[in-house]
């Protein structure tokens, strides 16, 4: 009885113990919580025109963001946020698959894998560049220009792993071994310098000639983007019709034998489709077009056209996958042999040719002296008013 009567009188004490620690820990999570403060946003009138994305009128970062401010971005919604997120989780599924292809199939020892490793390659750097430009491109208008100098530049490597792999695996039969073939590669990399060139010229115009520091002479891409986005369109569909050439003979024109119609033209279908869609899409900015304000966050063009690519690598890869094993006794009996100087060789010189091309471009932008509204970064609109023509 004594014991029972114990318990009963301790019973309030331990709830009101319970609760104490509970209310302890709540506010010390709310305090953890108020440390991690997410930046806030703002609409296209509080930024400088630099940022502003067609028909996107809210959702937009901080112009003057700092590394740390970017990265919490991600965990918050902004127009931003399924731009990044639809190209970093993929970076990881092509990086599994690239370590696949070298780790368990010995590419290293076996020079008829090295095209698809060269093409696993830029299916990883692209979309890797990509979420990286998208994080950090609110940091300034000049970091802006030179995260997506990157991305034009991850984009055009690419087009080039794109070609080295089509060049040993999918050309039709009756292309095999023609000049046309054996010029292909050498072509498409030339394409991949004039790419990266011209894209990173449609933001700026030419270095030291057009801007530099503190003067800009001809068109930022904030004054003409009716210009700016036509010849950005044309310096990634030619390498990209360039580089399909082969395939479309094959799965659209060649008729008879030596067409190479196998399982894989399915999945080639399936690729060239998406394409298509992916470039329709970033060329029209539908659907925000038709009713601006109501995509800012989830279903505008540059997210879908990301979600869009990524879908049409994915179809790319597993045709190329299905061509290299079905075709691999016949082309390497009859196809030009696959050497360094054909595949990782062109690689290794488009990477090398890319960065000194971002490094001329960026130069001028590295090389500006800080400007003196960040010292005054407090209010956003009144460093919009200056920005654009800081940088």
């Amino acid at each position: 009885m004594a014991t029972r009567a114990y318990k009963d009188a301790g019973a309030p004490c331990l709830r009101l113990s319970s609760a104490l620690l509970l209310t302890e820990h709540q506010h010390l999570g709310e305090a953890m919580l108020s440390l991690i403060k997410l930046p806030r946003v703002f609409t296209i009138n509080q930024v400088p025109k630099v940022f502003h994305e067609d028909s996107i009128i809210s959702g937009y970062r901080h112009p003057r963001s700092s590394a740390t401010d970017c990265i919490l971005s991600l965990f918050q919604l902004t127009n931003e946020t399924l731009n990044i997120w639809t190209h970093f989780l993929p970076t990881w599924y092509f990086l599994w698959k690239l370590a696949s292809v070298v780790l368990m199939q010995t590419a290293w020892q076996d020079p008829f894998t090295w095209p698809l490793v060269v093409f696993l390659l830029s299916c990883c750097v692209y979309p890797l560049a990509s979420s990286c430009a998208h994080t950090f491109s609110s940091m300034s208008a000049r970091a802006r220009h030179i995260c997506f100098f990157f991305d034009y530049g991850a984009l055009s490597f690419y087009s080039l792993g794109s070609a080295v792999v089509y060049s040993g695996y999918v050309f039709p039969d009756k292309w095999v071994n023609s000049s046309f073939h054996r010029c292909y590669v050498p072509m498409a990399v030339l394409n991949t310098v004039v790419c990266t060139a011209l894209a990173c010229y449609s933001r700026l115009g030419v270095p030291f000639l057009h801007y530099n520091h503190d003067v800009v002479k001809r068109f930022p891409e904030c004054q003409s983007p009716k210009f700016s986005k036509p010849l950005r369109v044309v310096a990634f569909a030619y390498p990209y019709l360039f580089d399909n050439i082969p395939l479309f003979y094959r799965v659209f024109l060649c008729a008879g034998e030596g067409c190479t119609d196998n399982d894989a033209n399915i999945l080639h279908y399936n690729h060239i489709s998406l394409a298509f869609l992916t470039g329709f899409l970033f060329a029209t900015h539908l659907p925000e077009r038709l009713a601006p304000g109501s995509f800012d966050y989830i279903g505008h063009s540059h997210q879908l056209f990301h979600v869009c690519a990524i879908l049409g690598t994915h179809f790319q890869m597993k045709a190329l996958e299905q061509d290299m094993a079905t075709r691999r006794p016949w082309l390497a009996s009859n196809s030009i042999p696959i050497s360094f100087a054909n595949s990782l060789g062109p690689a290794l010189l488009c990477v090398v040719v890319n960065l000194i091309i971002i490094a001329l471009f960026s130069i001028p932008l590295i090389s500006a002296p800080a400007c003196q509204e960040r010292k005054q970064a407090t209010d956003t609109k009144k460093a919009s008013a200056t920005l654009c023509s800081c940088h």
